[in-house]
């Protein structure tokens, strides 16, 4: 008979950048920021509290997505727990392209399995992280969130992710307007098919963009150029995209993180203040190491 654990249990997720310029739907970077949660079974009901980024939007029933999450990975167990107690402290600004949404249903997932007694016997971390990417949609933000570092995922007969190294040298800036554009947005504004020499163009960056990262850092520039679908997405963050150009026109690895607004800057210890500094008013910048950890327990 499944049990559960007795006393809370506590999770952290690291922000998220996805595509990384070519790369996208199948790229992906963690970032050192992160949403922590706590939860714990009780005997009936539900309670969920909320701080920080989208403590006043999100809603504070069953239908808030860690809760969603959660309930998705006690159902793969075969169990619900009588009541919930859930405690989120959120960092990561949402529909802002940082992977608000992902960090939020692998926390679920992972303090599901935590809350059963053996979980990790019952549930193993592919099959977990495969529910995580099929409760998003798709995994190129869900995975980072989920293994740390920088990783390769996509899908076929199902969902698959592989880690893949990360230069020491390489740090990030992040520029965060105040205005949030949603997934929906973005990924309307793209076309149903795009030049032949376009894709192929992706492609090659997004292989240089592997290498690059992994040691070769003097190529990020190169690598990181987009053919796909920034610019397709400009109608919808023209001071997102007008930043990617000014920084890029100065040598900067700079693209929309994910579907945006948001923009991140691959740079080196050296320039990441510097960087930092050239974040237009009104807007946050951020500097984050790459989180080399994934979800954490404890």
């Amino acid at each position: 008979m499944v049990s559960f654990a007795d006393g809370p249990v506590r999770v952290s997720v690291p922000a998220t950048s996805a595509n990384l310029g070519p790369g996208f739907d199948s790229l992906g970077l963690a970032l050192a920021m992160r949403d922590e949660l706590e939860a714990e079974v009780v005997g009936a009901g539900l309670r969920v509290e909320v701080t920080g980024a989208g403590a006043h939007e999100v809603p504070l029933d069953e239908t808030h997505l860690v809760v969603r999450a959660m309930h998705a990975a006690f159902d793969l167990v075969g169990v619900r727990p009588p009541g919930l107690r859930l405690s989120c402290h959120n960092v990561i600004p949402h529909a802002r392209g940082l992977g608000s949404s992902s960090a939020a249903i692998v926390a679920g997932v992972v303090l599901a399995r935590a809350l059963v007694a053996g979980g990790t016997l019952l549930v193993d971390d592919a099959t977990l992280f495969r529910l995580a990417a099929r409760l998003e949609g798709h995994p190129d933000n869900v995975a980072p969130a989920f293994y740390g570092g920088f990783v390769i995922s996509g899908h076929d007969e199902d969902f698959y992710a592989v880690t893949s190294p990360v230069d020491p040298r390489i740090e990030t800036v992040v520029f965060v307007p105040p205005t949030p554009v949603s997934t929906e947005v973005a990924r309307s504004l793209l076309p149903a098919s795009v030049p032949h020499a376009d894709a192929a163009a992706d492609a090659g960056r997004t292989a240089l963009l592997v290498a690059a990262l992994a040691g070769q850092p003097e190529q990020l520039l190169r690598a990181t150029r987009d053919y796909l679908h920034q610019d397709y997405r400009r109608a919808a963050m023209p001071e997102s995209l007008d930043l990617v150009d000014a920084l890029r026109a100065d040598g900067v690895a700079a693209t929309v993180s994910g579907a945006g607004p948001t923009v991140l800057a691959l740079t080196d210890a050296s320039g990441a203040d510097a960087l930092a500094a050239r974040c237009p008013g009104g807007w946050d910048a951020h500097r984050l190491a790459v989180d080399r950890d994934g979800t954490r327990l404890g």
